[in-house]
């Protein structure tokens, strides 16, 4: 909540507060945090990315909802947010990575895709007349050095990170993967963990078709995505 001093200094992106914010971002974090809740898990074994998705109105094509995203051959993204921002920096990633690919002859790092990502959303900080990306994202991929996972903020910063959780629930999520995660669990635990954690810290009974799940292995880097039925069947563990 911000007080009454603040007002004023939310009027521009490029005006500082006294206490040396830029609200605009901080506001694009509010978003984030009112996001369906999104993770990514990695170990040596690979990484996994999950999100919830909701069915906003009756009517709506749920099938055409899409939350976990295919980059390159070997990185996946996913986010919390604006989804319109996350497109559009979806689109963004996939340009760079093809780029890369076609200019080096090889595929881009997932640092160096992050990277380039984030250099995008910092711009957005500090230009009149534009606002911040109202989207995080978590990317995960696995190239030359292993399997990475990151988390992109709204100003532009990026961690690395063994397990993160973002979104409304994002909080309860993390406390959850801090107790249960260790650093040798095998892909298919990886899965089990990923849907385990979004099911305990949703307000409401998901259904396998109000999952998605995207992974990578280490010895195969392909990235994949499960079916509805192949989610199914991993939920049954943990019934």
């Amino acid at each position: 909540m911000f007080t009454p001093s603040s007002m004023g200094y939310d009027r521009a992106i490029t005006v500082f507060s006294p206490d040396g914010k830029l609200y605009q971002v901080e506001y694009a974090f509010e978003a984030v945090r009112r996001g369906w809740t999104t993770l990514g898990i990695r170990s040596t074994s690979g990484v996994v990315l999950a999100a919830i998705k909701k069915k906003v109105l009756p009517l709506m094509d749920f099938s055409d909802i899409e939350k976990v995203f295919q980059i390159d051959d070997h990185i996946g993204m996913t986010f919390a947010g604006f989804a319109s921002d996350g497109r559009v920096l979806v689109d963004y990633a996939r340009l760079r990575a093809i780029q890369h690919k076609i200019l080096y002859d090889e595929k881009i790092s997932v640092e160096l895709l992050t990277r380039r990502i984030c250099d995008v959303k910092q711009s957005y900080t500090q230009h009149a007349g534009v606002r911040p990306f109202g989207v995080a994202l978590i990317i995960g991929g696995v190239d030359d050095k292993g399997p990475h996972l990151y988390m992109t903020e709204p100003s532009g910063q990026y961690m690395s990170y063994y397990a993160v959780a973002i979104g409304s629930e994002g909080q309860i999520a993390n406390e959850y993967l801090e107790k249960k995660y260790r650093k040798d669990l095998s892909l298919d635990e990886l899965i089990v963990l990923a849907i385990e954690t979004l099911t305990k810290v949703s307000k409401e009974k998901l259904a396998p078709e109000y999952l998605e799940i995207g992974f990578i292995s280490a010895e195969k880097p392909v990235f994949k995505k499960l079916s509805i039925d192949e989610t199914a069947k991993y939920m049954e563990k943990i019934a």
